[in-house]
């Protein structure tokens, strides 16, 4: 999907896309309407990353692009980690499992503050890798926080009482590990990508999937509180 802007353009506006329907038939099922929005959020990310692309080649203006990187990395490294548990939590109907997430979206806070300093104080860079774009914020103890970043990410998702959602969770997390062994100097791109994919997935499921077996009952006079 991201090997060149190409394909970010066209599988960002397919994944864009997907979402929008997704969204547009969740209406009336606010949990739903929150995960189905997170395809839109990705794939608007990876159609930015197409003229980060365009600036690296050339293509546009060279402050265009570095706009399209700020813009990208800020999204990546910044809203998605508070974002992504912050939207699992909205659409769990299930009290005890909201409880449970709420501690990510703290870290998700801490790891975005981190993140965030560390763009201010070292500015980014952004260069054309082997089939993706590597950037690089000089962030010391980029384990720690690249950890802290995946456990905010994933974990929500695991902890969903949503089979769908506990899918997506797992298929990231598997990706989280592959991207990071294959190519870490390309694992925000690839992964964001990768992720986005997945978003389009869950948001087909949810378009065309039966309801019956999307969702993990809560039992009956529960209200969302076991």
């Amino acid at each position: 999907m991201c090997f060149s802007p190409q394909g970010d353009l066209v599988g960002g506006a397919v994944v864009t896309a997907i979402g929008i329907d997704a969204c547009w038939h969740a209406r009336g099922r606010p949990e739903l309407a929150a995960v189905a929005a997170l395809p839109i959020v990705l794939g608007l990310h990876q159609v930015d990353e197409t003229y980060v692309w365009w600036g690296l080649q050339g293509t546009v203006a060279a402050g265009t692009g570095r706009t399209a990187m700020w813009i990208y990395l800020v999204v990546a490294l910044v809203v998605l980690p508070v974002l992504a548990p912050s939207l699992v939590i909205s659409a769990e109907p299930v009290r005890r499992r909201r409880w449970q997430m709420a501690p990510f979206v703290v870290v998700g806070l801490g790891v975005a503050a981190m993140l965030a300093e560390t763009m201010a104080a070292n500015g980014a860079r952004a260069t054309i890798g082997a089939h993706h774009i590597a950037y690089s914020i000089g962030l010391p103890d980029g384990y720690v926080v690249v950890g802290a970043y995946v456990v905010a990410t994933c974990v929500p998702f695991l902890l969903s009482s949503y089979r769908h959602v506990r899918y997506f969770g797992v298929a990231n997390l598997v990706a989280v590990i592959v991207l990071a062994r294959l190519c870490a100097t390309g694992f925000t791109s690839l992964w964001c990508a990768y992720a986005a994919l997945v978003s389009g997935a869950i948001a087909l499921h949810l378009r065309y999937g039966h309801r019956a077996t999307s969702r993990v009952p809560v039992p009956q006079g529960a209200s969302g509180t076991t």
